[in-house]
């Protein structure tokens, strides 16, 4: 079973948008049996509060089902729960590599990296627009499972 931990500033955005992305598409092909995908947040910011609103909005206009949840912060001990430790932006590697006190095993990935595009996806917490986010976290889910 693959562990995959996708990363993002707050938990409530882009990473719980990209845990339910690809949880839709394994489960599509059959395969939610061989992964383990969750999320978590770099700071504290957001503990304990569901997904925000821009993000169920745009999970229900696109089909994806989603289920109410907690953000949490990451711990040191999620670097080796997981298989890859999957970042929204370079920021979210910067503090990941302070929590995990580094990347021995080489699991850090930001999620375009899979497609061939290592690159931030913008956070709409800022930006508002949750239909380019959303494309560009298609796009990394599915290049990444197709690595998989």
């Amino acid at each position: 079973m693959k562990k995959i931990l996708f990363i993002c500033h707050g938990n409530i955005c882009r990473s719980p948008m990209a845990e339910f992305v690809l949880k839709n598409m394994v489960r599509k092909a059959g395969r939610e049996n061989d992964f383990l995908i969750e999320s978590a947040a770099t700071s504290r910011e957001e503990i304990g509060n569901d997904i925000h609103y821009g993000t169920r909005t745009k999970l229900r206009e696109m089909g994806i089902p989603f289920e109410r949840r907690a953000a949490r912060q990451i711990t040191a001990s999620d670097y080796n729960r997981y298989d890859y430790l999957i970042a929204m932006d370079d920021e979210n590697l910067f503090y990941m590599n302070r929590i995990f006190g580094g990347d021995p095993e080489g699991k850090f990935k930001l999620l375009l990296e899979f497609a061939g595009k290592p690159r931030d996806i913008a956070d709409p917490w800022y930006t508002g627009n949750f239909d380019e986010t959303y494309d560009d976290i298609d796009e990394g889910c599915r290049a990444l499972l197709k690595c998989l």
